[in-house]
């Protein structure tokens, strides 16, 4: 597995809700794969449209979660996550972003530090981010 990380990193959710919807600084773009589209679809018993907008020039990503006008997630209600175990890659992956950089040939993680997270609970070891690594892998085209 060829990818960089950041060493020396805590991180543990609080289920704080602040990755899930805007900020003052910050618009969030909660953004979903076709198959993941379709999971929740089946699962929540909801249809696309109906917590979803089509997005293009995002590839891989095809669709984005709708947000209440509080610009919220769709499925968050107070600072609970209502899909939690079907939660989309990029909602795993918060605080952290998977990036390829081609200069190195290698994929890099970085991490947030607007997440009130970042340098609470566990160290992050390289096993945490083998882990992410390879979901990536595996629901990426």
């Amino acid at each position: 597995m060829d990818f960089t990380c950041p060493n020396n990193v805590l991180f543990e959710c609080i289920k704080c809700g602040l990755c899930c919807g805007d900020t003052k600084e910050k618009t969030r773009h909660i953004l979903l794969l076709e198959s993941e589209a379709n999971t929740l679809s089946a699962q929540t018993c909801l249809s696309k449209q109906d917590f979803t907008e089509p997005i293009s020039g995002k590839n891989p990503y095809c669709y984005e979660i709708k947000k209440s006008r509080e610009g919220k997630c769709f499925f968050l209600k107070d600072t609970q996550c209502r899909i939690y175990t079907l939660r989309p890659l990029i909602c795993r992956f918060y605080p952290f972003e998977l990036k390829f950089e081609q200069d190195k040939n290698q994929h890099v993680f970085y991490f947030t530090v607007e997440c009130p997270g970042i340098s609470k609970g566990k160290m992050m070891s390289r096993k945490d981010f083998e882990e992410l690594f390879l979901l990536a892998q595996e629901r990426l085209p």
